[in-house]
């Protein structure tokens, strides 16, 4: 099963996308709010240069959006 950490906001329509999606696979997932945990949004921005969510890090490897066919890439390694 993939390691999955999703950095999200509430209002995020694609981050809502792409946990209905993780449940679809049956997958497992931690989800970080950088709207209220300001660590989590000061490591995605670290890792990532990104300000925007959703940033889906799995197994190690960062995605900027959502990406079905990366998530489904990084999933399967």
């Amino acid at each position: 099963m993939p390691q999955i950490t999703i950095y999200t906001t509430p209002t995020c329509a694609y981050c809502k996308m792409a946990k209905e999606y993780f449940k679809m696979q049956g997958w497992e997932w931690t989800e970080k709010d950088v709207m209220q945990d300001i660590p989590a949004r000061e490591e995605m921005i670290k890792n990532t240069g990104q300000l925007g969510v959703p940033v889906i890090n799995i197994n190690g490897k960062y995605i900027v959006g959502f990406d079905r066919k990366k998530i489904d890439e990084y999933a399967a390694q």
